[in-house]
């Protein structure tokens, strides 16, 4: 006989009736962002009472197809209240909520138990006191309609090593077949005003995937009044990134809010909350190897230095075909991680790599923003080729996948382009970054592109250590 988890928190965090709940849960996803990309194998939603960020989970659920059929959802959540060396499973039964019962893979679990002792253990309290995990569940059975089993896991453990072992362990099922849910909070309780500042801050680090300007930036409390900390299921969104950390995957910025936004909440104490997703890039329409792109910067950071130190631009003669081949591209320069220079071109009819050579050269003495490189700076500059795809007109914005796509506006003599890096840096929506380029690059206003020509292209990003 199954004792199962009941619904402690409805009532609390969310309507306990479940025709209540329903028609609360319809109305958060009608106003949520709609869904942007496809691929979804994870995303990070918050926990917070319903009232004050029910609308930005449903905007994370929103990213996840609803007609496909799941193996496992694996709930991934914080512990607020207990210390522990790794994952507590609960085995004493299956989750219920106001909507019903979902079904626990007990045979997963008893696996990671047996296997891994040191990782995983039971403990059924972790799980009766935690509403982190608990208040994604009414967004489950609301928005996905096939699944066999959930897997609820909390994490009580903050140290790195563990949770890459914990990645080890969970990366084989990191997978189409398998969903993702990680449950988190962002910052609690500074002003609305820096909790923007923070939350924009931290929310980068995440979805670049830099794992290291996360760890550091999850020290920093200090200088901001009230900042109890910046992430309170930050071991849980750890584990993602590691899960998370090659190139085939990459994290999308779907909204944000606080608990201001409220009618409920308050200007002067508020907590963070943001929606996030992870999906798994499609083929690329480019491939370099990795002599390739190696190739490719040796020789723009050979021409780099000869030019600024000689003036001459050296002659270079390769084995490589593919870079023998004409491609559009851009090379960005960087100084201390700040833009130094950067220009490009969408279409050339030399090989890709002297095409490189005069970027390179191009964007350290001829960026009209920047003063021209200096021979002292050649140390710290680090060099970043954009090798293009190309153009694709559109018709309408939903074909925009900010981080995969490029954007070129172009109206009348004007025109203007981003980079797809830069969705990824910025963590802008597909609205901000067409208001930002018809603006700042093409300069034809914030609303410009809406009676603009807009194209879409793709960039394979190579960049020096």
């Amino acid at each position: 006989m199954h004792n199962n988890r009941k619904a402690i928190f409805c009532g609390k965090f969310y309507d306990a009736d479940p025709k209540i709940l329903q028609h609360t849960l319809d109305k958060y996803f009608k106003l949520a962002k709609p869904p942007s990309i496809s691929n979804s194998l994870a995303i990070i939603s918050p926990h917070a009472g319903y009232v004050f960020s029910g609308q930005t989970a449903a905007s994370a659920f929103n990213q996840i197809d609803n007609d496909k059929t799941y193996k496992n959802i694996f709930v991934i959540a914080p512990s607020h209240h207990f210390y522990g060396n790794g994952i507590a499973l609960f085995n004493e039964g299956n989750y219920e909520t106001p909507l019903g019962e979902l079904s626990v893979n007990f045979e997963l679990q008893a696996n990671f138990l047996q296997k891994y002792p040191e990782l995983f253990y039971e403990h059924n309290e972790a799980h009766y006191k935690e509403h982190s995990l608990e208040v994604q569940l009414p967004f489950i059975q609301h928005k996905i309609k096939h699944y066999e089993h959930i897997v609820p896991l909390i994490i009580t453990t903050h140290n790195t090593d563990k949770l890459r072992n914990i990645a080890q362990v969970l990366q084989p099922y990191f997978n189409e077949q398998n969903l993702f849910v990680i449950s988190t909070d962002w910052s609690h309780y500074p002003c609305h005003k820096d909790a923007v500042i923070v939350d924009k801050e931290t929310i980068n680090a995440v979805i670049t995937k830099n794992l290291d300007n996360l760890i550091s930036l999850l020290d920093v409390t200090d200088d901001i009044d009230n900042l109890h900390t910046r992430m309170c299921g930050s071991n849980a969104v750890i584990l993602l990134m590691l899960l998370a950390q090659s190139n085939e995957y990459q994290f999308h910025f779907i909204e944000y809010s606080n608990s201001s936004y409220s009618t409920y909440g308050e200007t002067d104490k508020v907590v963070g909350y943001a929606a996030i997703a992870v999906n798994l890039i499609s083929e690329p329409i480019l491939y370099l190897n990795n002599d390739e792109q190696n190739e490719l910067l040796k020789i723009a950071r050979s021409t780099l230095e000869s030019y600024l130190i000689n003036g001459n631009i050296p002659s270079f003669k390769t084995e490589f075909e593919k870079l023998k081949k004409s491609y559009g591209a851009f090379v960005s320069l960087y100084y201390n991680d700040q833009l130094r220079g950067c220009l490009g071109k969408f279409t050339s009819n030399k090989p890709l790599y002297q095409t490189v050579q005069e970027l390179t050269i191009a964007a350290a003495t001829r960026d009209n923003r920047f003063e021209p490189i200096k021979v002292q700076e050649l140390s710290e500059i680090k060099i970043e080729i954009s090798v293009l795809s190309e153009l694709k007109k559109i018709s309408n914005i939903s074909e925009i996948i900010p981080g995969k796509h490029g954007i070129y506006i172009t109206k009348g003599y004007h025109s203007g382009t981003f980079l797809p890096q830069v969705a990824i840096k910025t963590g802008w929506s597909v609205e901000e970054m067409l208001g930002y380029c018809a603006r700042d690059k093409a300069g034809i206003g914030w609303n410009g592109w809406k009676d603009a020509e807009i194209f879409i292209y793709e960039a394979l990003i190579i960049k020096e250590a």
